[in-house]
């Protein structure tokens, strides 16, 4: 690594053969798995370090704000020092000082069918061959599109952007072309990317115009922004009469993420969809992080509520830079060129997201994905809570398919209200624990995780016995 003045392991030397993502045969490699795995977890842990990281994110630093790209990546809400990562493959992944990790981030949700997948790896390699950006349209994106519609019950037509932010952007300015008005409510927790209209959180649980809740953000931008407590109905019943015929839509992530995961109440999401045909706006579901994850078709497959647009991104690009958002048909030819609301991207619908993409998704469809991930990611929560209460901690949690939270306060967490009563001390010390045993999860109390098909009933097993091992010592 220029400038940094490291030398970085090759991945023949640096990960550990007790790897449960290795294939079993009778190869060396196997067999050497099978003695290491004898190797006690005290033993182990001696030789865990992160000089390396260390060192690399220290030189960092000097480079990028915080040394990251992306906040959360800094530790700031865990402490301690943040892993740089060289290699991933399945569920596991291995930072830059040899340790290996039971990954349950997943980056951040897309790796669902497991890292560095070995068939979208080859079919990228393929499309490479052809180019990596046209700036023109191509079939692969016809492809992609076909799948996104005939899966999520709200698309009738998509458009592909390039992240999440994007998407939600794009709907945004989407929402009030259809409806001519500018209003929007949004709940408090719910992320939308770091557009201004969305950096705002509700007050003291009070509906209240938004204040913005990042500097450079001018108040003129985040002034049509109403919020509310999630799952409170009363509030937002409130901010309609308040607001007669000025709200052009609600924007939700139906089952929250980003604050931790918190599932909505029964009737909430039917609630929400009644209310805004009563008042001529729009339901927008953000299914960055829910779509294809908890059902192939979506949050809205699964709770059985079809908004009117949605957002997507993560899983429909296999692990590249992808963002997409779709809807009624009569809405989405608002959009550029076929109507007059501008939106355009340079690497939108790009051959290499598309193909990942596609095949990403050709994987979800085989069956018995879903109730797969409904199973290990069952017993990973149950197993972790139980035993965090069996060590006498106070520790709520639970999943959806492949998604899954834990909180360190009594349950249930209905809003992000709730999820901020946690001991959030207590989760920085579990997690930094959690991390010598070998386990990587999100490095914030207020991010919800992840589970994949590569994921195995010994991944699982051992996560909760390293749990069972660190809540007695917490």
């Amino acid at each position: 690594m220029a400038g940094i003045g490291l030398s970085l392991p090759s991945n023949s030397t640096h990960r550990p053969a007790f790897s449960s993502s290795t294939p079993r045969s009778s190869s060396p490699r196997c067999c050497l798995s099978s003695v290491k795995m004898t190797v006690s977890v005290d033993e182990q842990k001696k030789t865990f370090t992160l000089k390396k990281s260390e060192e690399a994110f220290n030189a960092a630093k000097e480079l990028m704000p915080g040394g990251v790209n992306s906040p959360v990546r800094a530790f700031k809400s865990v402490g301690g020092q943040p892993i740089v990562i060289d290699s991933v493959k399945g569920s596991h992944m291995w930072d830059i000082d040899g340790n290996e990790y039971i990954d349950y981030v997943g980056s951040w949700g897309p790796a669902i069918i497991g890292h560095a997948d070995d068939e979208v790896l080859t079919a990228l390699a393929e499309t490479m061959k052809k180019g990596t950006s046209f700036g023109a349209p191509c079939l692969l994106e016809n492809v992609l599109a076909k799948m996104v519609i005939s899966a999520v019950p709200s698309i009738e037509m998509v458009r592909f952007v390039n992240s999440g932010t994007e998407a939600c952007m794009g709907v945004l300015r989407l929402a009030r072309a259809f409806t001519g008005k500018t209003k929007i409510i949004k709940f408090e927790g719910c992320y939308h990317g770091h557009a201004d209209p969305y950096l705002v959180k509700a007050g003291s649980g009070v509906a209240t115009l938004g204040l913005p809740d990042s500097p450079g953000v001018p108040k003129s931008a985040t002034a049509d922004t109403l919020t509310s407590p999630y799952n409170d109905i009363t509030t937002v019943e409130n901010l309609f009469n308040a607001n007669k015929g000025e709200i052009a839509a609600v924007i939700l992530e139906p089952v929250v993420g980003n604050a931790g995961f918190i599932k909505p109440k029964p009737e909430f999401l039917n609630f929400l969809k009644k209310i805004t045909k009563e008042n001529d706006a729009l339901l927008i579901f953000d299914e960055v992080m829910t779509g294809f994850r908890l059902a192939y078709g979506g949050a809205q497959e699964y709770f059985g509520v079809t908004p009117d647009l949605t957002t997507l991104g993560k899983i429909i690009g296999g692990g590249l830079p992808v963002g997409a958002y779709g809807g009624r048909r009569e809405i989405m030819e608002m959009v550029a060129p076929a109507g007059p609301m501008y939106q355009a991207g340079t690497l939108s619908g790009n051959p290499l997201a598309m193909t990942a993409g596609i095949h990403t998704l050709k994987r979800l469809q085989e069956p018995g994905t879903y109730e797969y991930l409904d199973k290990i990611t069952g017993q990973l929560i149950g197993g972790i809570v139980d035993a965090g209460k069996k060590a006498g901690h106070t520790i709520s949690g639970g999943h959806i398919s492949g998604m899954f939270g834990f909180f360190f306060t009594d349950g249930p967490v209905y809003s992000f209200e709730d999820a901020k009563k946690s001991d959030t001390a207590k989760f920085a010390k579990f997690y930094r624990a959690m991390l010598e045993e070998g386990v990587y999860f999100a490095p914030s109390q207020f991010e919800a995780g992840f589970t994949g098909l590569k994921h195995t009933e010994e991944d699982i097993q051992r996560t909760i016995d390293a749990a069972e091992k660190v809540f007695k010592d917490l």
